[in-house]
């Protein structure tokens, strides 16, 4: 089992992890007092997080998430209803649960538990997808999930868990026109949600995208100041903790939603290409792992990572860029917060747990 770990896999998450504390220690330095605070807990999770990686694979058999759907559905659904009657607001949305001085984003666990249901379904129905009825009935499965996480209101976090749905149901066999329905009833949802449930703010963020330069001290100031801080950045950078836009603090939620403008400014071109040369690896790695998995609920489990990840991944850095609004997602492995960190290595330890035990 030791000999079948996939050591690149594990190790390019870990690299990933690493750049971002490295990033977390030069907004640090920059910071000066407490600024080294979010550094410390993010090098404390990070080895709670490689800990998990190495043992769950080889005490935790994956096939024992089949199992466990229906109590894990039940549990999210009132984990999800605790957020919001006890979850603490922060930045305009109640997605935190406390438990004395440790808190937690139950969103982040809602992805992961998302694809064993999904998995799950569609190992047991993914023939029967063709039927529209089926389709349906999954998607009636997710809706109640995303009711609850745009009620906190998490509009990022609803994005997120709705294309996961839509990848893992899209490669099981789908046919056009279910999927121009889909796209139907989706567009509905966005026009309902913006009518009845998005926030001002959230309003303000899809206007500031349709018009990025119609407010550059207001709305549109983050992506303003991330697209100079990548800008800045040119070929090599401007070295460690020698970013203007991270060290004077220009830049706003560096540590999180903005970290690949960090990474950009101060390590250029090159730490880009590092950093998406090593996602690059990561995802092939899990190519790898799907073309091997023996039947259909490891396979949609890898498809289900994969379409996470890769969600995550082009929504964060399309965000940074300037191309797509702003909606809170982090860059998995790299950005701050133990919430996600630990859940994002968790899915390394369920892929390492097929890996490991196959042929």
């Amino acid at each position: 089992m030791i000999r079948k770990f996939d050591w690149l896999l594990f190790g390019s998450a870990v690299t990933l992890s690493g750049l971002g504390l490295l990033a977390l220690y030069s907004i640090g330095l920059g910071a000066g007092g407490s600024g080294f605070l979010e550094f410390k807990k993010q090098l404390l999770f990070f080895a709670v997080a490689v800990v998990l990686a190495l043992v769950v694979p080889f005490i935790f058999h994956y096939r024992w998430l089949a199992s466990m759907t229906r109590p894990l559905y039940v549990a999210l659904i009132l984990l999800l209803l605790a957020v919001l009657v006890f979850g603490r607001t922060i930045r305009g949305a109640t997605g935190w649960l406390y438990l004395g001085p440790a808190g937690f984003q139950p969103i982040e666990l809602a992805k992961l538990v998302l694809i064993v249901i999904m998995a799950r379904f569609l190992a047991v129905h993914g023939r029967y997808t063709k039927d529209l009825r089926t389709v349906i009935q999954s998607a009636v499965t997710v809706a109640i999930i995303l009711l609850l996480v745009m009620l906190q209101p998490d509009l990022g976090g609803a994005v997120v868990l709705a294309a996961v749905w839509f990848l893992m149901v899209a490669v099981s066999g789908m046919k056009v026109r279910h999927v121009l329905t889909m796209i139907g009833i989706l567009v509905l949802v966005g026009v309902a949600a913006w009518l009845l449930l998005l926030k001002p703010y959230q309003k303000d963020r899809i206007l500031t995208f349709i018009h990025p330069t119609s407010d550059p001290f207001g709305r549109g100031y983050n992506v303003t100041q991330s697209v100079i801080a990548i800008g800045a950045g040119e070929f090599s950078g401007r070295g460690v903790a020698s970013g203007s836009q991270s060290q004077l603090r220009f830049l706003p939620e560096a540590p999180t939603d903005f970290i690949y403008s960090v990474i950009a400014e101060e390590l250029g071109f090159v730490g880009v290409v590092i950093m998406l040369g090593l996602f690059a690896l990561l995802f092939y790695r899990l190519y790898v792992l799907a073309r091997r998995c023996p039947d259909d609920f490891p396979l949609f489990l890898v498809l289900g990572g994969m379409a996470l990840l890769g969600v995550e991944v082009g929504v964060n850095v399309g965000v940074a860029s300037g191309v797509l609004p702003v909606t809170g997602i982090a860059l998995p492995f790299v950005s701050a917060g133990g919430s996600s960190l630990l859940t994002r290595f968790l899915l390394i330890a369920v892929m390492e747990s097929i890996a490991v035990r196959q042929g």
